[in-house]
């Protein structure tokens, strides 16, 4: 499957641009990141190769500007079912399904973010991925209204836990994605690792 990225961005508006996000996304997950030359994403994308160097850099920027879109895309559609929302135990549950349930649905994306950008030296070491602590945020900001309300004991760091639960759902996803032969559904790892993650985060009782 490629991921169609929503058309809210004023690049994406530009149908060239988007071909080659899109193209970019299903040849690097199909040949990996360095095994993938910019020719082949033109020829996938329909366009001459000079057309790509329009809109990006090299081969790292076509990465990068996946992995801006693909977490502006995230954010946008968790943190908008999110506001639907009022219990912060609905919202964690909510949080897992929704990350698990995008993963499923974009394999290809899901695949450049959890293998591809993470063997670029370059996003790994200079790349300051504010968007990907944007989507953090919306697990600490679960975690802290959980403790006002009195959910959650406030025992745990919000900075430490957001990271433990992200790492937690991030390792399912990559496994997931990994898998030759899915062992189970990602609905049935969500529900498990929801209830994992509230045993320890919930308030104890005296």
């Amino acid at each position: 499957m490629i991921f169609q990225l929503p058309i809210t961005d004023k690049k994406l508006s530009n149908d060239k641009y988007k071909k080659i996000i899109d193209a970019a996304i299903k040849v690097f997950s199909k040949q990996g990141f360095y095994n993938s030359k910019v020719a082949d994403v033109a020829k996938v994308a329909e366009v001459a190769d000079g057309t790509i160097y329009l809109y990006f850099k090299n081969k790292d920027d076509l990465l990068i500007s996946i992995f801006e879109h693909s977490m502006d895309y995230f954010f946008q559609q968790v943190q908008k079912d999110l506001k639907t929302l009022s219990c912060p135990l609905d919202k964690l549950k909510r949080f897992i399904e929704l990350h698990l349930m995008l993963v499923h649905k974009n394999q290809n994306l899901a695949i450049v973010l959890q293998v591809e950008l993470r063997s670029s030296h370059k996003f790994m070491k200079e790349y300051q991925a504010e968007k990907f602590f944007q989507y953090l945020k919306l697990i600490e900001d679960i975690i802290l209204d959980g403790q006002e309300k009195n959910f959650f004991t406030k025992e745990i760091n919000a900075e430490i836990a957001k990271r433990a639960i992200f790492g937690a759902i991030d390792e399912l996803a990559l496994e997931w994605i990994l898998m030759k032969h899915k062992r189970y559904p990602h609905e049935e790892a969500a529900k498990q690792l929801f209830q994992l993650i509230y045993n320890g985060l919930k308030l104890k009782a005296d």
